[in-house]
């Protein structure tokens, strides 16, 4: 589908009966239509380095691993369904050539969600401990994975930070340009130095299939947390240390300038769940928060390529710029 196919399916569209009359969020990889009471995701027909939406086939194989992976912790994901059109009327569900599919979600509260408490301050130490224990009986839960270690894999995932250096040179000048290149030989240089630390926790069975994305706008803070929209597309993203897992959501608290609350959270978390077991563990969750920065500063790179109205073009900029600079905080 098209972004304009996309407005007409959420403007003259139909669902479960019903006029569908919903607006659009959009991502990076998808466009998500809210209704009353449903969110319905859709994705982008496009492929990047590290996802493939291509095809009418990926999307449908991505839709239902989206659902069954992201059952395994929340109620929000009910179905997938085809969406039709038959002569110039679209539906979502019901018989017909599938256009495309959607995954069908629960609507929650979007005043709930983690990121917008996070900007008017709302986020309460008895939030973030329901939070951190959610979170540590997930990842207690979860499978072990035992893929070795790959030094190799690893500098690439930190050093792929170089897709965005046209942009961030275009908007933001040479010295961060010089930043990108500082951070990628001190990554190289961690990870040489604590090789052996990464295999070992693999062997302790640190390594789990878990969520993958779970930063603040993946989470709704209701008394009990929702936790939603982990990584399908690409399992290595997903299969990772639960220490890295958790660093995303101390480096998002940081990026807020919430430092207490972040520490309050892994004090939390590692109460439920002891994962980090020495001064060496200690330093690779720096590590891991500098990585989760680098990721969330790529987000927003390649979104700038995407985005057009100035508005949410200075914002993405603005974020872009403060993620850059938590890096170097970290790398110090």
């Amino acid at each position: 589908m098209t972004e304009e196919d996309v407005k007409d399916l959420a403007t003259n569209g139909q669902f479960d009966g019903r006029p569908i009359r919903g607006t659009i969020e959009e991502t990076h990889i998808s466009w998500v239509l809210l209704t009353r009471n449903r969110a319905l995701k859709i994705k982008k027909p496009f492929k990047l380095p590290f996802l493939d939406f291509s095809t009418l086939r990926l999307r449908k194989k991505y839709c239902d691993r989206e659902l069954k992976l992201n059952q395994r912790f929340s109620h929000i994901y009910l179905s997938v369904l085809p969406i039709v059109k038959s002569n110039q009327d679209w539906r979502i569900g019901g018989r017909g050539k599938p256009i495309d599919y959607a995954v069908v979600m629960k609507r929650m509260d979007q005043a709930m969600k983690m990121d917008n408490l996070l900007k008017s301050s709302k986020v309460s130490e008895n939030r973030i401990k329901r939070l951190a224990v959610t979170i540590a009986r997930f990842h207690a839960r979860s499978r072990g994975v035992f893929k070795p270690f790959n030094l190799a894999v690893a500098r690439e995932t930190f050093n792929d930070i170089d897709m965005i250096k046209t942009v961030v040179k275009n908007n933001l000048g040479r010295r961060y340009i010089n930043l990108i290149s500082l951070t990628k030989e001190w990554s190289d240089s961690f990870l040489q130095e604590h090789q052996k630390r990464f295999q070992e926790r693999v062997d302790a069975g640190f390594k789990r299939d878990i969520h993958g994305d779970l930063h603040s706008g993946n989470i709704f803070l209701y008394p009990k947390p929702v936790l939603f929209d982990c990584i399908e597309f690409n399992d290595e993203y997903r299969q990772i240390d639960v220490l890295y897992e958790i660093a995303f959501l101390c480096m998002e608290l940081e990026f807020y300038k919430e430092k207490s609350i972040s520490d309050y959270l892994l004090q939390k978390y590692l109460s439920r769940f002891p994962c980090l077991e020495s001064s060496e563990d200690e330093k690779l969750l720096t590590y891991y928060k500098c990585l989760r920065a680098n990721v969330r500063a790529k987000v927003h790179g390649l979104q700038l390529r995407q985005v057009r109205a100035p508005e949410k073009r200075r914002r993405q900029l603005a974020d872009l710029k403060k993620y850059l600079d938590l890096m170097k905080r970290y790398i110090q």
